[in-house]
């Protein structure tokens, strides 16, 4: 039993490990299976003028993020979805006719910081959209660092532009003149993956699902340095703030913690106030 247990912990290793270096996976189903789909379209007839068209909706200025909630464990069922869960700078990518705008969770305005990501989103077969994801530096490893994205920023409170950054996106949330938000998860991926292909090498890629069991692909994530995994209800819609519909599991529970200074000594809780105080200021960075 146990060696089979490993063995699942080191086939889903190599799993993390091939999503983590973008190698290609079976393109999603379709949202509709063969025998619903039709077999030729029927001939376009002229609109007729008295007619209106089809409303749009209007594009969002800006959408309040989607905040995962802090779980200890994976939760269970078919209705989640399993993603890495990337240590970088949240932001929005908003692309339209008139150009292109990167805001960052607070609302700031950050295009100018990211040109290799605001090229990318330039290039991208779409009128206009908004992504949802992260921008994130990765090591020789395939791994996010943020500490390397910090100083590819020029440090803490520094105003480089970033040739390094990347985009690993995983959410659409307004889609060619469409709010995609009240839509499921599911739909909106499977949209995300035709404008963002799976295993793509660019300064955009996908953040893909990786299918399997969330405790093993938690230990797998931990076993190679991972921050952590993002789960996800599939059926759900987007929802901003902190309501549930998507849960973060960290390899280290460092989110909120009392310190017990009879156990400790002075250094320690010295030390354990300063981690708190940089995760603070960490905060603040990515909220401007």
């Amino acid at each position: 039993m146990f060696a089979r247990d490993c063995k699942s912990i080191i086939n889903l290793g190599q799993l993390l490990f091939d999503a983590m270096t973008k190698s290609p996976r079976q393109p999603s189903k379709p949202l509709l299976s063969e025998a619903e789909a039709p077999l030729r379209s029927r001939p376009r007839r002229r609109r007729d003028p008295a007619q209106p068209n089809l409303p749009l909706d209007p594009m969002p200025d800006r959408i309040e993020p989607c905040l995962a909630l802090l779980k200890p464990k994976p939760p269970k069922g078919p209705q989640w979805a399993f993603e890495v869960k990337w240590d970088g700078y949240r932001l929005a990518v908003h692309t339209e006719p008139t150009g292109v705008r990167i805001l960052t969770r607070g609302g700031h305005d950050w295009t100018n910081r990211f040109p290799a990501i605001e090229q990318a989103a330039r290039s991208l077969p779409v009128s206009t959209a908004i992504l949802d994801g992260e921008a994130v530096v990765l090591d020789e490893r395939g791994r996010s660092d943020f500490g390397l994205l910090q100083q590819s920023l020029g440090g803490r409170g520094g105003k480089r532009r970033s040739s390094d950054a990347i985009f690993m996106a995983f959410d659409l949330l307004y889609f060619d003149g469409h709010d995609l938000r009240k839509s499921e998860l599911d739909v909106r991926q499977h949209l995300l993956e035709d404008l963002v292909p799976a295993g793509g090498e660019g300064d955009i890629r996908l953040s893909e699902e990786i299918e399997a069991d969330g405790d093993q692909l938690l230990a797998s994530a931990c076993e190679h340095d991972l921050e952590g995994i993002i789960a996800k209800r599939r059926d759900a819609p987007y929802r901003s703030g902190r309501l549930g519909d998507w849960l973060k599991i960290k390899c280290i529970q460092s989110d909120s913690f009392v310190i017990d200074a009879s156990c400790c000594g002075r250094s320690q809780v010295s030390n354990f106030r300063q981690a708190k105080a940089n995760r603070r200021d960490r905060i603040s960075s990515l909220d401007g």
